[in-house]
């Protein structure tokens, strides 16, 4: 089924909306929240929080890429529930990993999760990546998005983790080198 009919589905509150919602894009938002979480269990309960929240946001919003809007969903809570289970714990992890690394060019008296969140650090990091190369913003966003691992970037282009890690730190620098530019104290 189409995205666009999904939607329809969800704008006449069909409860077949969520249905079609699972059976197209349960294996993408899946993949998303186990990479933060790493946790069957949690992971699948992310799921269902991630298709009711669908159900109670569209309407009145309007997904133009149905796919990304339930990514963000999917991971926002997985990272939400990520922060409730291991508040106050030292685990490290894939996630913390590719976080600690974006915390050398936006860090600041806040925490990373909180400036990532602000609308403004947002706009620019958009507007940086629309800048970048294709190949350097697609590795970014698996990276930091998607919370991919050097090898699994590097398996994916098939380059060198070497080269993948070499990308990655210049253009966090570069990412830095621009938010200090648009006046973003770091």
């Amino acid at each position: 089924m189409k995205d666009a009919d999904i939607i329809k589905l969800y704008q006449k509150r069909s409860e077949r909306a969520i249905t079609e919602t699972a059976q197209k894009y349960q294996a993408y938002c899946q993949t998303i929240a186990n990479r933060i979480l790493n946790d069957r269990q949690d992971t699948e309960e992310c799921l269902n929080d991630t298709w009711l929240k669908a159900w109670n946001t569209i309407p009145p919003q309007i997904p133009k890429v149905l796919s990304a809007y339930l990514g963000k969903i999917a991971r926002n809570l997985a990272l939400n529930m990520y922060k409730r289970k291991y508040a106050g714990k030292r685990i490290d992890d894939r996630m913390l990993v590719s976080m600690e690394e974006l915390k050398d060019c936006i860090d600041g008296m806040e925490t990373v999760e909180s400036r990532v969140d602000s609308q403004e650090i947002v706009a620019l990091l958009n507007s940086y990546l629309e800048q970048a190369s294709e190949l350097e913003r697609k590795m970014f966003v698996r990276r930091y998005f998607y919370m991919d691992t050097l090898k699994e970037i590097a398996d994916g282009y098939g380059v060198k983790e070497s080269y993948v890690k070499t990308l990655l730190y210049r253009s966090r620098q570069k990412l830095k080198t621009y938010l200090e530019q648009e006046g973003v104290v770091l």
